[in-house]
């Protein structure tokens, strides 16, 4: 009789996992929301709708909060500036269409701004892995894929075998790589040269179990598990998206100002179990000497680290490196 909690594990996850990090894999990230934010009055609406600072140089890459009024966590999303007064904004699939609906609520209606909805028009694969570059450079002749012409956190429109892309130097697993967007009609045949050249790399395709393990064993926070409306930036570890001194009062700022002078009352932990055949799936009480002190948020098996991950937020007290819990 197999145990409970089997059928929740798959051992293909964890061989996608492990090659995912030592050589690479593609995912299929088509379902991710694609919105664009173009005219006058773009930077105005996203530096009013995000908390970070979205006026960058163009082709920088911005990831960045989205709070409500009262400093809890809206969305998390990441906005590319494509040009002077055009914007991407990328955000999962689970929240795209409520992100959607927020950035239009909160447009002016002087024709400023244009929201242009574009996820079913675009395709979208992740390359990631350490050799995520070397599938790139056979393939893109004329771009420069290198780190200092192609850096962390920016973005570029290239040509994959004459396929037109943009590529998006950021990825959800915590190693090099890139999202590549490409028209609709594009899409099966830019998966086939990146899968046929990714495989002389030793590449394999990954799916969602591993693209889970992935996020989770980096860090990387999950909204509506690990932050949702109820929690803030500062105790999710996610204060760095927060730009107080940024001159537009966006969305939140007020209650946030007072939230990070007030004393942090709970963190979102990482902890692993010393068990490595425990078993959470998500929601468990957490204790410290009996007492239920937070619940699990996130939980996945580490298969790099080889270790049970869980997080979860802990009082402040409790959320010290070798902290023991049960």
């Amino acid at each position: 009789m197999e145990p409970v909690g089997l059928k929740y594990w798959s051992p293909i996850q964890a061989a996608e996992h492990l090659v995912t990090r030592q050589t690479g894999a593609l995912f299929d990230i088509t379902g991710f929301v694609k919105i664009e934010v173009n005219g006058k009055g773009a930077l105005n609406l996203l530096q009013k709708v995000c908390t970070n600072n979205i006026d960058v140089p163009v082709g920088k890459v911005v990831y960045s909060v989205i709070s409500n009024i009262y400093g809890g966590i809206k969305s998390d999303l990441t906005i590319s500036r494509l040009e002077e007064n055009k914007f991407w904004v990328l955000a999962g699939a689970g929240n795209g269409m409520i992100d959607i609906n927020w950035l239009r609520v909160n447009a002016p209606n002087d024709g400023s701004v244009q929201i242009i909805d574009w996820t079913s028009a675009l395709a979208g694969i992740g390359l990631w892995g350490p050799n995520s570059r070397s599938v790139l450079e056979k393939l893109c002749d004329d771009d420069d894929i290198s780190n200092e012409a192609f850096p962390f956190f920016s973005i570029k429109r290239i040509s994959i075998s004459n396929i037109p892309c943009v590529a998006v130097r950021i990825s959800y697993i915590g190693e090099l790589g890139w999202e590549i967007y490409t028209p609709t009609e594009y899409g099966l045949t830019l998966w086939d040269e990146l899968r046929n050249t990714s495989r002389e790399f030793n590449m394999i395709c990954s799916g969602a179990g591993a693209f889970e393990s992935l996020r989770l064993e980096k860090g990387y926070r999950s909204l509506g598990s690990d932050i949702h409306t109820n929690t803030n930036p500062y105790e999710s570890g996610l204060g760095f998206t927060v730009k107080l001194k940024k001159d537009t009062d966006f969305i939140g700022k007020e209650a946030l100002s007072k939230i990070k002078e007030a004393p942090i009352q709970k963190k979102l932990a990482c902890m692993v179990m010393d068990d490595s055949e425990g078993m959470a799936l998500g929601t468990e009480p957490i204790y410290s000497d009996g007492k239920a002190v937070g619940y699990v948020t996130s939980t996945n098996y580490g298969y790099f680290v080889d270790k049970h991950i869980v997080y979860g937020y802990l009082p402040s007290e409790l959320s010290s490196t070798g902290t023991k819990l049960n």
